[in-house]
């Protein structure tokens, strides 16, 4: 397994969203989390990341992600090429080109990120996943500012990538174009009546 997550509870600002949660992830599998806005979908990715504290339950894998939320995590004054070799030398990697292809950046390589349209940073933004090498790529609603093309560059980006062994979480509303993803509905994982963790209950 790439990913397990078992019983796993996440909370914001000290509320609970989600409890009991449990899923796992295998290589060449997606699996997409859908469920309404505020339900606590951006909580949950980035709890398995690892980026928050699991307040219940537990998650084994998440030395092994790439994580892409609302932020694109570009530098502005650096050029398309620049900000790719960044990321990859960030992951010890080196080969770009097949980001540039894939997310059909080649003929934007020479501009700077500060001057590309909202897509185009997404686009770049996405592409900056194929330079991590990790196994799991955790996107949160990935597709927002791409066109219909675009959507399909990812769609493709994403098959690829599980096709060679890797895997992805993703949250979003949206047909991705991925007939193979599983969907989990976290609806069902929603705590019914909000309560506070240990931290907060301290300063009662």
């Amino acid at each position: 397994m790439i990913l397990t997550a078992n019983n796993l509870s996440v909370s914001r600002g000290g509320v609970t969203l989600l409890e009991n949660v449990s899923f796992t992830l295998s290589e060449g599998q997606a699996l997409i989390v859908r469920g309404p806005n505020g339900l606590g979908k951006t909580t949950l990715l980035r709890t398995v990341s690892g980026l928050q504290p699991v307040e219940e339950g537990s998650v084994e894998g998440e030395d092994n992600i790439a994580y892409a939320g609302h932020a694109d995590g570009l530098k502005a004054t650096l050029t398309v090429t620049e900000n790719l070799r960044f990321w990859a030398a960030i992951f010890g990697t080196s080969d770009i080109e097949p980001a540039l292809e894939g997310f059909d950046l080649i003929q934007l390589r020479d501009r700077l990120a500060g001057n590309l349209s909202a897509g185009q940073k997404r686009r770049l933004g996405l592409a900056r996943l194929m330079v991590t090498g990790r196994k799991l790529w955790v996107l949160d609603e990935p597709t927002v500012s791409l066109d219909t093309a675009s959507v399909a560059l990812f769609a493709d980006a994403v098959r690829r990538h599980l096709a060679t062994g890797g895997a992805a979480l993703m949250a979003t509303h949206i047909d991705l174009g991925i007939p193979e993803a599983e969907v989990l509905d976290l609806s069902q994982f929603k705590v019914k009546a909000p309560k506070l963790s240990q931290s907060d209950e301290a300063f009662l």
